[in-house]
């Protein structure tokens, strides 16, 4: 401290003490404005969360007072209530099987089967009230044909979201079939290097994502249930199931053959994989051997006839004439 002053005697003279005060004026200054500041910024983002939670709180109340609210809420409590009474455990054997045909459909949440229900009947009514206010304006028909074409527009709204669930579930089939071979074969490929089985799944699910998407998503639930404690026996038969394949079942058969018996997985996995490649070539030379069947009507209907037309117009045209 005494050198500090006497450098600044050197530089100021008679004035160093002078100068010292105004440096400690100074810093006390500085430190007072920063303590100010930050109470103040501090108070400044008190009063503004306050406001928006306030802001929030009478914008909340005001929702659920509006008519969009209290839409909300009743369509709530409606999913709520078909949920719990058209539950796999609540509504027998017929919920549990729609229970799986969505599943087997790609669509996994626990809702699907109110959300089909409700479909069902919005669809039926919507088209029925439809068909019976439009069809007065746009067709002049009979009373029996008008009432008859209102029933039907409702069957087709009642039938409509099964349709739909069948066709994605024979899409999501037809992937998973075409598929099924690879994951075989990718498998073969994981435990010949020494993976084990949870391992090979989840490697195996990550490879074929961009390629299978509905059979990777179910790879992948097979994996969590294993993480949650399932048996890999329990957990692969799931899995058939969701496929909905017989080869998904064999598959999860051969796995806990091969674990109660001791023999090897590897070598069940390879020969089971050769099996599903063959039946898969299988598939295409019948669909191949198939074709020429299934275009011989198309050909007598549409190309047989414009030949015959192409040939035996000049003649009819020139016995017409009388210049044959």
């Amino acid at each position: 401290m005494d050198g500090v002053y006497d450098i600044l005697i050197t530089i100021f003279g008679d004035r160093a003490s002078s100068m010292i005060a105004l440096m400690v004026f100074l810093a006390a200054a500085v430190l007072a404005f920063g303590v100010m500041a930050a109470a103040h910024a501090r108070s400044s983002v008190k009063r503004r969360a306050a406001g928006i939670a306030e802001y929030s709180g009478e914008r909340e109340a005001a929702e659920k007072n509006s008519l969009r609210g209290s839409s909300v809420r009743a369509v709530q409590r409606l999913l709520d209530y078909t949920t719990k009474h058209y539950s796999a455990d609540q509504g027998g054997g017929d919920a549990k099987i729609l229970r799986r045909r969505m599943i087997q459909a790609g669509i996994f949440d626990s809702r699907a089967v109110a959300f089909f229900f409700i479909a069902r009947t919005v669809l039926a009514v919507g088209l029925g009230v439809g068909a019976f206010v439009l069809l007065p304006t746009l067709l002049t028909q009979k009373p029996s044909m008008f009432w008859l074409s209102v029933m039907a527009a409702g069957i087709i709204g009642y039938l409509g979201p099964s349709f739909y669930i069948d066709r994605r579930i024979s899409k999501n089939k037809d992937e998973h079939r075409s598929g099924f071979p690879d994951f075989l074969d990718l498998m073969v490929v994981c435990a010949d290097s020494g993976l084990s089985m949870e391992a090979a799944l989840e490697r195996v699910g990550r490879e074929l994502g961009d390629a299978y998407p509905s059979l990777c998503a179910n790879i992948h639930m097979t994996n969590l249930e294993i993480r949650a404690g399932k048996s890999m026996t329990d957990a692969l038969e799931h899995f058939g199931d969701r496929l909905g394949l017989e080869e998904a079942r064999a598959f999860a058969t051969l796995i806990q053959q091969s674990a109660e018996l001791g023999s090897s997985i590897t070598e069940a996995l390879r020969v089971y994989s050769d099996d599903m490649r063959h039946k898969r070539l299988s598939r295409a030379e019948e669909k191949a051997y198939s074709l020429p069947a299934k275009l011989s009507l198309p050909m007598m209907l549409c190309i047989f006839p414009t030949i015959f037309v192409v040939i035996l117009l000049p003649v009819v045209v020139r016995l017409y004439t009388g210049n044959y």
